[in-house]
């Protein structure tokens, strides 16, 4: 089968297509027939190597999201699935059954489910843990309907999720945008949007004087930039490690400011929580959002363009 990695790690252009024998699921596993995998920035960590060897050799694999066709059910394994379902699934490039980006993708049966009807296969792809790290994010808050909640990288792939999820949830939404998005984030239901960038704190700060209860920093602007814009006691989710960009103790002491990092495997398995984005989807309360497609062999390119950034929506490889 075709499979995209890489078997010395650098950038964008170590990637390139290797012929490797065809995967079988085994006892709890599914296999899918994979149509589009998803080209989302922490797969750079694992080309350039910042995430080690992740299988006794190479080729090393990346790739967290799929969809595609289910065409193998592993014997004993209990699952609702059936030959032939459409299916999107969240895949752990770290684990020896290895990334998405294949033709073919061995995981455990409750990693994967049901696409969302009437959606492409590449659309399905961008959802699950683009979506599974939004509902994170939401879930971290703890925020009860009619509480207001900041949003920075409104635009991006989990942002745009992360403020339609809110407000699925009831909350009130201050979202940040370029002029050029601000048509995009208010299609998402945005009740106010703001001008994005270092000082999104102080326009949040103008439209909110009294501080949001929580906000979620998909921009990965930093919790310190972004902190000013929380009531005492208020929340932060991070989707990223932060470093010395963080708030530091002294403040999170004295405002009694909660912090939480949306670290998306903690939701990996949870069969349910992907069930309940399928169906937000099919309900048009989720938005899938494709940039653009790319053969395998162009994933290198791939690549180039989502670390330039300015992506709106994902990157898909078609297989």
């Amino acid at each position: 089968m075709k499979t995209v990695g890489v078997s010395r790690f650098g950038g964008p252009e170590a990637l390139r297509v290797f012929e490797v024998p065809e995967p079988h699921a085994g006892p709890g596993q599914v296999r899918i027939r994979v149509h589009a995998a998803t080209v989302n920035p922490g797969d750079r960590y694992l080309r350039n190597g910042a995430l080690g060897p992740t299988s006794p050799a190479p080729p090393y694999v990346p790739g967290m999201e799929a969809a595609g066709v289910l065409d193998e059910i592993g014997t004993g394994t209990e699952t609702d699935l059936r030959l032939g379902d459409r299916v999107m699934a969240m895949a752990d490039p770290t684990s020896a059954l290895g990334g998405a980006y294949a033709q073919y993708v061995v995981l455990p049966a409750a990693q994967v489910a049901r696409a969302p009807r009437g959606t492409t296969h590449a659309e399905a792809a961008t959802l699950p843990m683009n979506g599974l790290t939004a509902r994170l994010a939401v879930d971290l808050t703890e925020l009860s309907p009619g509480q207001t909640l900041a949003v920075t990288g409104a635009a991006g792939a989990v942002g745009g999720y992360v403020t339609q999820m809110a407000k699925a949830d009831g909350l009130t939404v201050v979202a940040d945008a370029s002029q050029a998005d601000e048509e995009l984030v208010r299609s998402f239901g945005a009740d106010i949007v703001v001008p994005r960038g270092a000082d999104v704190a102080q326009h949040i700060l103008r439209a909110v004087p009294e501080g949001v209860a929580g906000l979620i920093d998909a921009a990965v602007i930093g919790s310190a930039a972004v902190a000013p814009a929380l009531q005492d006691g208020g929340v932060i989710v991070t989707v990223l490690g932060e470093g010395s960009r963080a708030v530091s103790p002294e403040e999170m002491r004295r405002r009694s400011l909660r912090m939480h990092m949306a670290f998306v495997p903690d939701y990996l398995g949870d069969r349910s929580r992907l069930d309940d984005l399928r169906e937000l989807t099919e309900a048009g309360r989720l938005t899938l959002r494709v940039a653009s497609t790319f053969p395998p062999e162009r994933a290198a390119e791939a690549h180039r363009l989502m670390e330039a950034g300015g992506v709106r929506g994902r990157l898909v490889l078609e297989f």
